[in-house]
């Protein structure tokens, strides 16, 4: 039998590069002789991480439509017949038995022509409010695996199958690393600790939050491992003090996770998926500037299983001092929200997903 061809297409933010990532390493360790490419937007994220992850990709001259008015509009239509004109050529020459998408620009032209060309496709969907690329191709692909329950409002329900989203394998025994966790980054074993994500970038808002809150934390005795992003370290590195450390980004997230009592974060579909699965107290503070809201939409189906807390970025100079210290002063309701949000988990989900490919390429 000759090796599968898989081709792999997703990108523009980390939320669309890593699942793709996992499902190719799941792919190669299933069939170790497959070949896979991937193919993205030809000036997003995704052309210096998917190299760096060993594969090989293709880039489209493909952006997303502006939803301001905008000269980059009258583009558009332009991008997206060139893509489409690409797309078609990349995959006669690859000649792939199967194309996935995880979201993203890139996605839409190349699972457009891999089905007219009568290619099996599947998409997978990480948010529980899907972009309009997944929204537009749901109609045509065999199958979608999903990450949320009530996605049938957005996509046929008889190709929908609950998988859960990607994520690193290293997060499954985060408990079992508290030990090594708190001396990698020298803790103090008799302090709470609070973790904060604010994404690979940093978030703007969420660091203007801790920074007004050091003294809080200080007083209360809570030491504070801050992921301020590699846009804010300049500006808030000064701020370290005992107790209080800023990086710019964390390379061992599984100590962090396992040396964390309370996490702060942004609501992005993979740290969600990572965070049921670490199952500490969470206290999600959404985007407000990523489409369709949906961060706001992820941490709503969350907090609605009494699983998280959650604090719009409007509300964070008035609520978060109340809600805060509502959370470190209430035991009761930190059992509550560990145990609601590991309920929430599908740590099995990469394997899932390429079950589902193994039936399509059958």
């Amino acid at each position: 039998m000759k090796p599968f061809k898989i081709i792999i297409s997703g990108g523009g933010t980390g939320g669309h590069i890593y699942p793709a990532i996992s499902i190719a390493n799941e792919c190669r360790r299933r069939w170790a002789d497959c070949e896979i490419l991937f193919v993205g937007a030809s000036d997003r994220m995704e052309m210096e991480k998917v190299p760096a992850a060993g594969y090989d990709i293709k880039g489209l001259w493909i952006s997303g439509i502006q939803r301001s008015l905008s000269l980059k509009n009258l583009a558009f239509p332009l991008k997206v017949i060139k893509s489409l004109y690409d797309a078609g050529k990349i995959i006669k020459s690859f000649q792939p038995d199967i194309a996935i998408g995880t979201g993203g620009f890139a996605s839409g032209p190349l699972l457009f022509m891999a089905n007219k060309k009568g290619i099996p496709t599947l998409i997978q969907e990480q948010n529980s409010y899907p972009g309009i690329t997944n929204k537009l191709l749901s109609k045509k692909v065999n199958k979608i695996c999903v990450a949320s329950t009530g996605l049938e409002r957005f996509f046929p329900k008889e190709k929908i199958v609950l998988t859960g989203n990607p994520v690193r394998q290293d997060l499954l025994n985060v408990d079992s690393l508290r030990a090594e966790a708190l001396s990698h980054y020298n803790l103090d074993a008799s302090k709470k600790t609070l973790l904060v994500l604010g994404g690979s970038l940093g978030a703007r808002r969420v660091n203007q939050l801790i920074d007004s809150n050091l003294e809080l934390f200080t007083k209360e005795n809570v030491q504070v491992i801050w992921q301020c992003g590699k846009f804010y370290y300049q500006e808030y590195k000064e701020k370290a003090q005992p107790g209080i450390q800023v990086h710019a980004f964390l390379n061992r997230m599984d100590l962090a996770y396992a040396a964390a009592d309370f996490i702060i974060s942004r609501a992005g579909a993979g740290s969600i998926s990572e965070l049921c699965i670490v199952g500490k107290p969470v206290v999600f503070i959404p985007s407000p500037h990523v489409a369709e809201d949906h961060q706001t939409k992820n941490a709503q189906a969350i907090t609605a299983q009494d699983a998280a807390l959650m604090i719009k970025e409007v509300d964070l100079d008035q609520n978060f001092k109340t809600l805060w210290t509502g959370l470190l002063s209430n035991i009761e309701l930190q059992k509550k929200l560990s145990e609601n949000i590991k309920k929430q988990a599908l740590p099995d989900a990469t394997k899932t997903i390429v079950n589902e490919l193994e039936q399509l390429l059958k």
